[in-house]
């Protein structure tokens, strides 16, 4: 079984507000993308990771790959300027012996060595598999009044919180189902890879993901960073 895992690091971090580029960004030491990446590079099913970075971070992710001795880095590969466009890149570069692709955030710096072996054997079972946690807030899907009375946004309806997971990386997909998601619906915009699986057709399985697998998008999200990097 070859397994590649993309990792994403090439997006500009607006919210965060920070002149560092997010995945260099250092949690409790330490730049933030080197987490996952010293995981997936000492996981023993993992054999080869592509990294996707833009123009302004690509020579410091490699002098930071470097300097920090990150095992199985095959390429450092320019994004695109939105999220699918990074991931096509990175599609570009796996493998021709690559069975199944792991696509990863690289500011989701907390997985671990079981999640990352749960998703890729039931990816290798069914063909696609992602990770998630259920939902803990109670939900409510809310639209925008045009009553004269009710200005706002008001209520729609409350979901039912058991039927719901929040969605997380590392996503993991057989290489022609991805490759293919991506030929056919690779210009829709879409949040996660998976999107572009269902539309296939392709039923995608959901594995117990950690709430402790962050992504880091506001500054709100770094002091919760710090705080799990310390505990850990």
């Amino acid at each position: 079984m070859y397994v590649t895992a993309v990792v994403l690091a090439a997006g500009k971090g607006l919210r965060l507000k920070s002149k560092i580029s997010k995945p260099l960004i250092k949690i409790d030491s330490k730049p933030l993308i080197t987490y996952s990446l010293n995981t997936l590079g000492k996981h023993p099913y993992i054999k080869d990771i592509i990294v996707v970075a833009n123009p302004r971070n690509l020579q410091d992710i490699r002098k930071t790959i470097k300097r920090f001795r990150i095992d199985k880095i095959k390429d450092v590969v320019l994004g695109g300027e939105v999220r699918r466009a990074s991931v096509a890149n990175g599609l570009r570069a796996i493998d021709s012996h690559t069975d199944l692709v792991l696509i990863h955030d690289g500011v989701r710096p907390f997985i671990d060595k079981e999640m990352v072996s749960s998703v890729i054997k039931t990816a290798k079972s069914c063909g696609a598999a992602i990770v998630g946690v259920p939902v803990k807030a109670t939900v409510k899907s809310v639209k925008v009044s045009k009553s004269q009375s009710l200005k706002g946004n008001i209520v729609d309806r409350t979901l039912d919180r058991s039927k719901l997971w929040e969605i997380q990386t590392p996503q993991v997909f057989r290489k022609d189902l991805i490759l293919k998601a991506y030929d056919k619906f690779g210009d829709i915009g879409v949040t996660d890879d998976a999107m572009l699986v269902e539309k296939l057709g392709a039923k995608v399985s959901v594995v117990k993901g950690s709430y402790n697998n962050i992504k880091i998008t506001t500054p709100e999200d770094l002091i919760i960073a710090q705080a799990i990097a310390k505990a850990l």
